[in-house]
């Protein structure tokens, strides 16, 4: 049963890590607006990771779009800046994104220890009733 727990830590953390990857490659792409008669800018939208507990052991990682996904900058030089000199970025801190991946990188090595460890003590089972 701890195995499973243990794989679902590993896509949980794989899964963290690839949304900020994601946030951090597109930080300064054209951030996603809706306008007001409904349609959107085709911008990126960054996610967030939601980590949930499942009943019996494990968790479940769900991207989710960030609110607001995006967050004006001032950039008068940009081809994309409103007359304003306003451009959507997206709503990526890459501090926070820094944060993400270290905190990623040590749930999949912990989860990875607990994999090694449970085939340990299957083989010492196994070495004793043999």
């Amino acid at each position: 049963m701890s195995i499973y727990t243990s794989l679902s830590g590993l896509v949980a953390a794989s899964t963290r890590l690839s949304v900020s990857a994601d946030n951090v490659a597109n930080m300064r792409s054209l951030g996603f607006q809706t306008a007001a008669d409904g349609s959107d800018n085709g911008g990126f939208r960054p996610k967030q990771v939601q980590q949930t507990s499942v009943a019996g052991g494990g968790v479940i990682a769900r991207p989710l779009f960030v609110d607001p996904a995006s967050v004006q900058a001032y950039e008068p030089g940009s081809p994309d800046a409103n007359a304003e000199g306003l451009v959507p970025r997206p709503n990526v801190d890459l501090g926070e994104e820094f944060v993400n991946q270290i905190l990623a990188e040590q749930a999949y090595k912990a989860s990875a220890k607990m994999i090694q460890a449970e085939e340990k003590h299957s083989d010492v089972l196994l070495n004793l009733i043999s």
